[in-house]
């Protein structure tokens, strides 16, 4: 039975068909041929290929450029208008074929597998795994696969006869059995979560005719180097403009709807809508950002200022924010005439300045600047201004602790800012708590500072951005437990309205300034990728514009997601959500990880992150993601036990949570169980070391061992401090900063414990981890260090990301599965 014939099958005679179809391997003295009816082939390709691509000077460019096709391709692929069918590979019956031929199968691994993939009756191939180029020593491919689903590619270029073709597979140990086969459904996978293309940008045009997204992706030829794509569409999803010689910057629309101006290659354009005429507004535009139309004829904008390089041999600390290298560089507001170029100038002084608002309509701009740029505190004030264009007056409205943002709704304006806000009016909480500034709060600033009044006091969501839509209503984002939501505050009846997005977590949105305004936005849910969709706000009825699934994650099996609260032992309920490895049996026992953060923000539903608890479902791992009490969006009260706590309700949490874990999912191994976090995650991680052994093997990233050492040496250490430790200090509340710091309880910690740190970290200083790690190994204590080497907070380059995904679920895998083989692949004992 041919491929085709397979594929149209009933699906329990599919299912059937599929199962018969797996080959599986093990360790044989001798290599073993796999078996040709798992393998898909396709050819010839190209027959009358004159010459073959090894005898050119652009073999590789040529094989890379069919790789996509032969990838994505399940059926068949197109080649100079010829239709050419895979099939199955026992099948093939023919000595010689011209041009190329490929084949395909998915090699499974149900652990980290190593061993020797051989070629043979193959004079010329190339072999790719996941898309990526194999080094072969005399047509022998070492391979070292992890858990999960691969797909295998080979690309033959000369084969003198085909019924001498085999591929060999020779397990390292009888444990490194692969089971090949051709099922198109997968595991999801890494890259698919790294490399898959992504709208990081948006923007929705004033008349709601047009919009545009920049689309980022990655491709094994690139490297780290993402690729990105910047389109004007219009309402029916049809590209307009391409812009091809880069990615632009800054957009921003008329308010006439008649043009655009944006930054590219170091020049503001303007593009006309409607005949896509470019001229040049300026060029020498160094250090200028956020560009705003003011009206149709003048843009307002930002203008930085860096001082000159510093080539003393000391540095004179003159405030605390010297720490911060930009400490120094101040940013001045200006108007911008498009017709001349002429910029002027409309703020100044030593003080930086940021645009909040406008309204060309009655001559106004809304700004905001820290009241002293190097002052000692640990709630900056920041000053709100109005400056009136014409008459160049400059009016302040007020001196803000816990500001975040202001927007003008008709004669008031809005301000996102903490419940201490103007002496505390925000507040909704005991007398006898102190309140998370963490955690927005919307105001409304009547009659232009006579009044404040709080409008989100009995509001639970955290708020977080804000938009005002024509009719004055607000637009905000905000953090919802653990989603990100959309919502409408109604100004006239003083109510807050969520919309229907359909999505989990909202990344970024933009509307028009219709009357009856329309949203663009785009997000995720826990187990689905990204979409981009469309809303009007009077029909709430959301419509995809966009959706990465059918393009990056076709065919791919997610981890099932269920939902598991449980109520602490305070009567507090506390959210969490658990992911189940694929195909699970709950006849057998499974590890499990346990994720969390802690630092006073939940961790959200996106469907992928620095930290993929699909992927750890894919890799056999039960993933349960909680919300520790302290977070912002559950309530003011829930939030304000973050504060001068350091961990002490986190971890109770998280040891009642996974309590209540094992007690309801009976197929966790409770002797094999993991956790980790990041930031205050990973000093919540080396807390629980301290007063727990339930956890089988631990990992801290970024982790803080020394809150003392946190404070006074990273970079924004003293700031957050003002909240997680408010009022308190290390001379009038030692306790706090000592006896909450993991270092002084390393004697304690009996767990194997993984530090991970970025050595250029300036949020948490690499030497929190070095101190930990001092601190463990003087004691003897199962502890492994491994720093990223130029990363800083967060491992964001893609081989730096792959590598630290692939170091946590090693380490898991050799504590919690009894497997090492991956961990001493990637850290020999040398």
């Amino acid at each position: 039975m041919n491929f085709n014939v397979k594929q149209h099958a009933s699906n329990r005679f599919r299912e059937l068909i599929m199962l018969l179809s797996m080959t599986v391997f093990s360790h044989n003295a001798i290599a073993e041929p796999l078996d040709k009816s798992a393998i898909q082939f396709v050819g010839p390709i190209a027959a009358d290929m004159q010459l073959k691509p090894y005898q050119t000077e652009h073999n590789d460019a040529i094989i890379n450029n069919l790789l996509p096709s032969l990838r994505h391709s399940a059926k068949s692929i197109n080649v100079f208008s010829e239709t050419i069918h895979w099939q199955s590979f026992n099948n093939v019956n023919a000595l010689t074929l011209g041009g190329l031929q490929a084949l395909k199968f998915t090699a499974s691994a149900s652990r980290f597998s190593q061993g020797t993939l051989t070629l043979k009756g193959i004079d010329k191939a190339q072999l790719f795994i996941n898309g990526e180029k194999q080094q072969s020593q005399q047509h022998s491919y070492e391979l070292a696969l992890s858990q999960g689903d691969h797909q295998i590619i080979i690309i033959a270029e000369q084969v003198a006869n085909w019924h001498n073709v085999e591929i060999d597979y020779q397990a390292k140990t009888n444990n490194d059995r692969l089971t090949i086969h051709y099922n198109q459904t997968h595991g999801l996978s890494a890259k698919q979560l790294y490399d898959s293309p992504t709208i990081t940008a948006l923007s929705l045009s004033p008349d709601a005719t047009q919009y545009i997204t920049t689309t980022r992706y990655y491709q094994e030829s690139s490297g780290n180097q993402a690729r990105t794509v910047t389109e004007l569409k219009n309402s029916n999803n049809q590209v307009v403009y391409r812009f091809e010689s880069g990615q632009p910057s800054n957009i921003t629309w008329s308010p006439d709807n008649n043009t655009l101006v944006y930054i590219l290659d170091g020049q503001l354009k303007q593009l006309h809508r409607k005949t896509l005429a470019l001229n040049v507004i300026a060029e020498n535009i160094q250090e200028a950002d956020d560009f705003h139309y003011y009206d149709n004829n003048s843009l307002l904008f930002v203008w930085s200022k860096s001082p000159p390089a510093d080539d003393n041999l000391t540095k004179h600390y003159r405030g605390l924010q010297d720490r911060w290298s930009y400490a120094r560089t101040t940013s001045q507001v200006y108007l911008m005439d498009i017709a001349s170029g002429l910029s002027k100038p409309l703020s100044q002084g030593p003080q930086s300045h940021v645009i909040e608002d406008f309204n060309s309509k009655r001559g106004t701009v809304l700004l905001s600047r820290a009241q002293h740029t190097m002052q000692a505190s640990v709630q900056p004030i920041t000053e709100l201004l109005e400056i009136n264009i014409t008459n160049a007056q400059t009016k302040l409205l007020g001196q803000y602790t816990t500001f975040n943002q202001a927007k003008y709704t008709g004669d008031d304006i809005y301000i996102i800012a903490g419940p201490d806000f103007h002496d505390g009016i925000g507040r909704n909480l005991p007398t006898n708590m102190l309140a998370n500034n963490y955690d927005g709060q919307l105001y409304l600033l009547t009659k232009q500072g006579t009044n404040i009044l709080p409008l989100s006091k009995q509001f639970d969501p955290a708020i977080a951005q804000l938009s005002v839509l024509a009719n004055g209503d607000a637009l905000i984002k905000v953090t919802e437990q653990d989603t990100i939501a959309l919502y409408q505050f109604d100004l006239s009846k003083q109510r807050f309205i969520k919309l229907t997005t359909g999505l989990d977590v909202i990344e970024q949105f933009s509307h028009s300034k219709e009357r009856n305004p329309s949203i663009i936005f785009s997000g995720t849910t826990a187990s689905t990728p990204q979409q981009l969709k469309r809303l009007k706000i009077n029909k709430d009825k959301a419509t995809i514009m966009w959706d990465s699934s059918p393009i990056s994650y076709a065919n791919t099996d997610v981890a099932k997601l269920e939902e598991f609260n449980f109520t602490n032992n305070e009567g507090v309920e506390i959210q969490g959500r658990v992911y189940l490895p694929r195909n699970l049996d709950t006849t057998k026992k499974y590890p499990a990880l346990v994720y969390y953060y802690g630092g006073t923000s939940p961790v959200t539903r996106g469907f992928t992150g620095r930290y993929p608890f699909n992927l750890w479902a894919e890799h056999g791992y039960v993933v349960y993601v909680l919300q520790p009490t302290g977070a912002t969006g559950f309530g003011q009260e829930f939030s304000a036990k973050h504060v001068n706590a350091w961990g002490q309700f986190t971890a109770n949490d998280i040891i009642q949570g996974t309590h209540a874990l094992l007690d309801t999912y009976h197929f966790i191994d409770r002797k094999r169980i993991g956790n980790l976090g990041a930031s205050y995650g990973g000093f919540m991680t080396m807390l629980l070391a301290t007063k727990t052994d339930m956890f089988s093997a631990s990992i801290a990233h970024a982790g803080i061992s020394n809150i003392t050492s946190y404070w006074g040496q990273g970079w924004w250490g003293y700031l957050y401090s003002g909240e997680a430790s408010k009022n308190s200090f290390p001379w009038n509340n030692n306790q706090l900063y000592s006896q909450h710091s993991p270092v002084f309880h390393a004697e304690k910690v009996t767990t194997p414990l993984l530090l991970l740190h970025g050595d250029a970290d300036t949020n948490v200083p690499v030497g929190e981890s070095h101190t930990m790690y001092t601190a463990l190994k003087l004691l003897g204590k199962d502890v492994e260090l491994i720093e990223y080497k130029g990363a800083n907070h967060q491992i964001l380059a893609r081989d730096k990301r792959f590598d630290w995904w692939d170091t946590m679920l090693a380490y898991f895998d050799k504590h919690l599965k009894d497997q090492p083989q991956w961990w001493q692949y990637l850290y020999p004992d040398k």
